[in-house]
């Protein structure tokens, strides 16, 4: 861990040890919001463009441990923000009320729970970490220091997902048994397996790992982080918390009794990624508001066929007895079942009506607002730790090779202590969770 340099602590110790959180000052309706970005690779760059919308905010640091890619990023902002590689002497950049935390996966916790303790609110992409234990550490945290915390599922301020989720818990799909969602892509031809070697200038690739094993550098691992045990969950983590999130909205639930994973790296076997390249997983769910006896979730990821369901390639799909309802970001469409000739419901379909980009503006738009109001936001923390933990508890499920029963009120697996182990990642010295 790089030593914190006197200005840094001094700051930090000043903001957390007096109860002065820096960054909780009143926010009124038309004030500066001065915002720091913490990861300033593809998705922090789109975050930049997103929030130079807003007339509002500042955008007055960015940081990375890739310098060239900060400095970049550095130069499409005007007027120039300030320079950081270390996260937390952003952090403490005088003024600061908020940060974007864009980074790869590993990276989403720690400099979340240091941007709390220094009383910044957080725009935080998905998932919530790389474990569950690490997303309850957040949310406590957050908690106790009465921080907002945006968590980047743009879904969840999309009007159509809004009135998907209306009508599912009004009932109008009949008893809802299984809830599918899918990932599928074609990857083709891999990401093959390049050797080990010298990290790329200006990258540091020891800050890189963090908290995570010590490894020789290898481009896999930094280009495709999402495919590798100690950074990412794959696709149904790392993109499908999308689908979670919908789900438990949706269905009304804020976790499963049980999950199983299965998968293989079947597609492209030469690959010296970890996690598989196709998968198939399932949550139990027990009686809930929506469905009364309770539901299945099944989730399916393929890396070399994009062959879509429903006409999607990435969405979910509500079975209920009396209509099935398709869903993604395009639209949604509702079909009926049929009994003595004729259709249950009305058959119906609506399409988005708004493009991508500006939905994750309303999204960021929703942060701000949260942020005058200390209310939580469409996408809390809580919520987004509940919908980070299907995956995980499917990727815990795989690793081990057998159903795995969850007692969510205690976030514990029940009865199995191989599996118990992977619910909180061990962090590399001197790196530390923190557990209060």
């Amino acid at each position: 861990m790089r030593p914190l340099s006197r200005r840094t602590f001094i700051g930090t110790a000043a903001a957390v040890g007096t109860g002065i959180a820096v960054g909780q000052n009143a926010l009124g309706a038309n004030a500066a919001v001065n915002v720091g970005v913490i990861g300033c690779g593809g998705r922090g760059r789109y975050l930049i463009d997103i929030f130079r919308r807003i007339r509002e905010v500042r955008l007055v640091a960015v940081c990375d441990v890739n310098e060239p890619r900060a400095a970049d990023a550095q130069k499409a902002i005007e007027p120039a923000p300030k320079l950081y590689k270390d996260f937390r002497e952003l952090i403490a950049h005088p003024g600061l009320n908020a940060v974007i935390i864009a980074t790869n996966g590993h990276w989403h916790v720690l400099p979340a729970i240091h941007a709390c303790q220094a009383g910044l609110d957080v725009y935080l992409e998905k998932p919530v970490g790389t474990s569950i234990g690490e997303g309850r550490v957040l949310v406590n945290v957050a908690r106790q220091h009465n921080r907002v915390i945006q968590v980047g599922t743009q879904q969840h301020s999309w009007e159509h997902y809004r009135q998907a989720v209306e009508i599912i818990r009004a009932g109008k799909l009949g008893d809802i048994s299984n809830v599918h969602a899918f990932d599928l892509d074609n990857f083709s031809p891999g990401f093959g397996a390049p050797p080990d070697g010298k990290p790329p200038a200006g990258l540091d690739w020891d800050f890189w790992l963090g908290p995570s094993p010590s490894v020789a550098y290898n481009p896999n691992r930094y280009h495709q982080h999402y495919w590798f045990f100690d950074y990412g969950g794959a696709w149904e983590l790392d993109w499908a918390v999308h689908h979670y999130d919908i789900v438990h909205w949706a269905m009304n639930v804020t976790a499963p009794v049980a999950a199983t994973g299965s998968g293989g790296k079947f597609a492209f076997p030469a690959s010296n990624t970890q996690w598989p390249d196709t998968f198939t997983g399932t949550c139990e769910y027990g009686p809930g508001p929506v469905a009364k006896n309770g539901f299945l979730m099944t989730y399916v990821s393929r890396a070399g066929c994009d062959r879509p369901i429903e006409g999607r390639r990435h969405g979910k799909v509500f079975y209920g007895t009396d209509a099935t309802l398709a869903l993604d970001r395009s639209g949604y469409e509702i079909y009926s079942q049929t009994r003595e000739g004729k259709k249950v419901v009305e058959e119906r379909s609506a399409r988005s009506s708004k493009p991508e980009n500006d939905v994750v503006e309303d999204h960021a738009r929703g942060f701000l607002a949260a942020m005058q109001s200390r209310k939580p936001p469409n996408s809390d923390i809580e919520s987004l730790h509940q919908a980070s933990n299907p995956g995980h508890l499917m990727n815990i499920a795989w690793r081990v090779g057998r159903r795995v029963r969850w007692d969510a009120v205690h976030e514990q697996v029940i009865d199995d202590p191989q599996a118990q182990a992977y619910v909180t990642k061990p962090y590399r010295q001197p790196w530390k969770l923190p557990v209060s």
